[in-house]
């Protein structure tokens, strides 16, 4: 596709890529915990999801929080505290294992029995290109049937599919598509 090869921000338009911005709104309705791991509550809300089942020890641990019984045991009553390198870890596992947790729900919420969801599409801020070089690129609206491998991608943190699976649900704009890899915001609400 050789519009994907496009110099992005030559002549000072803003965005993110499309398929980024997608990502932050599944983050969005993912519903992490508020309270930041720093602070004491948000340190237990995220031990207590980690390890409230086997299931969920054993999903933490795949995601990277290898730390003994023993280790998790002290942080959950207080007696030690994580080291930073630690708390970012359980950061990353708390995620990893929230989005495996709410990819099912959201494909199903999202799909809407084939209905699928409409999504609006902000384009690029333009604001910092010269006038005569500046796109007319519209605001834009479509209905997005199939978020299996989005919501999947999303899950596993694979950010290449992810931007695939995007790539391939907007070519429905028809040639304009590729004025649509760069947005400044996807907005859908499910």
């Amino acid at each position: 596709m050789p519009e994907r090869n496009i110099e992005f921000g030559k002549y000072g338009a803003r965005g993110i890529k499309g398929y980024e911005a997608v990502a932050r709104q599944l983050d969005a309705l993912a519903g992490y915990i508020a309270t930041p791991v720093t602070a004491r509550r948000g340190l237990q809300a995220r031990l207590h999801y980690l390890t409230r089942s086997d299931h969920a020890r054993a999903a933490a641990r795949a995601a990277g929080l290898t730390v003994t019984d023993r280790t998790l045991r002290a942080w959950l009553e207080g007696r030690r505290a994580p080291s930073r390198r630690n708390l970012r870890r359980i950061e990353q596992a708390y995620r990893t294992v929230r989005r495996e947790n709410v990819a099912r729900y959201l494909v199903a919420r999202l799909n809407r029995d084939g209905r699928g969801t409409r999504v609006e599409i902000h384009p690029l801020n333009q604001s910092g290109v010269s006038r005569p070089r500046q796109r007319v690129v519209d605001f834009r609206a479509l209905n997005v049937r199939r978020w299996d491998r989005i919501v999947a991608a999303w899950a596993a943190g694979n950010d290449q599919e992810l931007d695939e699976a995007w790539v391939d649900q907007i070519v429905d704009l028809g040639s304009q598509w590729g004025q649509y890899e760069y947005v400044t915001n996807v907005g859908f609400a499910a």
